[in-house]
């Protein structure tokens, strides 16, 4: 039985989906003003594989991640560019787009946008406020009363006296308690608006999630997943509306965090300035090999990035492939037999919390196996198996020949036409000629290999 961490219990359950056979699944999504840094690719690539893991368990799995194209953050940066908000969004949402594609991240199954739901936002704040659990403010503001929700602080552990001791909270006189945060902003000159009961304005950040996830989920769901930033204040905040409004609790069964990415042991963000983007790394890194340095860490543990250490994932991801270059045309894929040795310590990993990193550990078993007794069968289950986790689905030629977004003046057809030159050099005994065409393809990263079969190349 799959066995997940449980941020609310803070234990590993046994888990049991409130309508048998089916998952209901919520993801905080991007808030689109910028591209992605890696610390979103990795709550991209994690909760990929947890819908993968999930369909590969049989479930019909409902996946939901959303998009912010609405905040203070847009709203000010729209403003830096001086460029319409949703030309901003738009260009960040396809930027997304493209970046989830190339690290193998499936579509989930609906991505709402918080500017088309804010009738489902106005409509629960509504809610909020006949149960008194909201109070409109001089300013126009509308809060959430913190104080109100006898529950508040369950999914951090913390009573609101210890969360009023260390919350560093910006002096609001408007607030009742400088813990009530806020549900609709009143309209400022300038912003996007919406009507309302209160006057025009726009939502605020955590009602958002509280409202999409009711309208595409239903008011109580199986598991809600986003990064650990989020755990508090959004995630306590979501709890806090959304099990005021409608009385379940709980209205998340299981609440999954994945970890920090960490350079020089600091949390990766844009706030703290020491972020890389998904395309700088891809310009320097083929996707499979972020995908596989995500995945190969376990999700709640910490991801310490570095050069050193990518260039660790794609060698391990060359090993791999090159076992795989034994597999014979036509044999790539099978139907796993579960109750078979290395497919069963493959089940019994992702089974214990989506634990990654025993899962890929059976994959190396299963190419150290093939390499030792040249075992077709091995390699075409390592290639299904890696499969069910978004990887070893290339052809191993293409793996090593493919260069991910970068604009490399040595492309594949100038390589072959460089191969052809120095294999007319050699026929001619032009030694030196021929020896000046490796080399210079190997100062560009392009390794040659020659064989029986002729000369075949790969990127370093």
């Amino acid at each position: 039985m799959l066995k997940i961490h449980n941020s609310l219990t803070r234990e590993k359950q046994d888990f049991i989906p409130l309508i048998p056979g089916k998952v209901k699944i919520y993801v905080c999504g991007m808030t689109v003003y910028d591209y992605c840094h890696l610390g979103h690719a990795r709550m991209m690539v994690v909760f990929d594989m947890v819908q993968r893991w999930l369909r590969a368990s049989c479930f019909e799995v409902t996946y939901v991640r959303n998009i912010t194209d609405v905040d203070d953050k847009i709203i000010k940066r729209a403003l830096e560019n001086n460029e319409p908000i949703d030309a901003l969004t738009t260009r960040f949402i396809e930027a997304m787009e493209e970046d989830a594609a190339a690290l193998g991240v499936l579509p989930p199954s609906s991505e709402p946008r918080a500017t088309r739901h804010v009738e489902d936002m106005v409509a629960m704040i509504r809610v909020l406020m006949d149960k008194s659990l909201a109070y409109s403010a001089s300013n126009g503001d509308v809060y959430y009363a913190v104080h109100r929700f006898p529950g508040y602080g369950k999914l951090s552990g913390k009573s609101l006296d210890d969360l009023r001791a260390g919350e560093r909270v910006v002096v609001d006189p408007y607030k009742k308690d400088p813990l009530d945060f806020v549900l609709w902003k009143a309209a400022k000159p300038g912003e996007p608006q919406w009507p309302s009961p209160w006057g025009m304005g726009r939502p605020g950040w955590h009602i958002e999630c509280s409202a999409m996830s009711k309208h595409y989920l239903g008011e109580q769901f199986d598991i809600h997943g986003g990064g650990q930033d989020l755990q508090f204040p959004h995630h306590e905040n979501e709890i806090a509306q959304s099990e005021g409004a409608h009385d379940h609790a709980p209205f998340v069964n299981y609440w999954m965090h994945n970890g920090f990415v960490r350079i020089n042991e600091e949390k990766m963000s844009k706030s703290l300035g020491n972020f890389f983007t998904v395309r700088e790394i891809l310009t320097r890194y083929q996707p499979e090999v972020v995908r596989f340095f995500i995945l190969r860490a376990h999700y709640r543990s910490p991801l310490n990035y570095s050069d050193q250490h990518l260039d660790d994932a794609k060698r391990a991801l060359d090993r791999l492939y090159t076992a795989l270059k034994g597999t014979e045309a036509g044999e790539t894929s099978v139907e796993i037999d579960w109750s078979g040795f290395h497919a069963s310590r493959f089940r019994d990993a992702m089974n214990d919390d989506f634990n990654t990193s025993d899962a890929i550990a059976v994959l190396f078993d299963l190419a150290n196996e093939a390499n030792r007794t040249a075992s077709q069968k091995d390699l075409i289950l390592m290639k299904a198996l890696g499969g069910v986790l978004g990887l070893l689905q290339q052809d191993p030629q293409q793996f090593f020949q493919s260069a991910g977004y970068a604009e490399y003046s040595f492309t594949a057809e100038r390589i072959e036409q460089m191969i052809q030159q120095r294999l007319i050099a050699r026929a001619q005994k032009n030694y030196g000629d021929a020896d000046g065409i490796r080399n210079e393809l190997l100062d560009a990263g392009i390794i040659l290999e020659d064989g029986p079969q002729g000369t075949a190349w790969r990127r370093a």
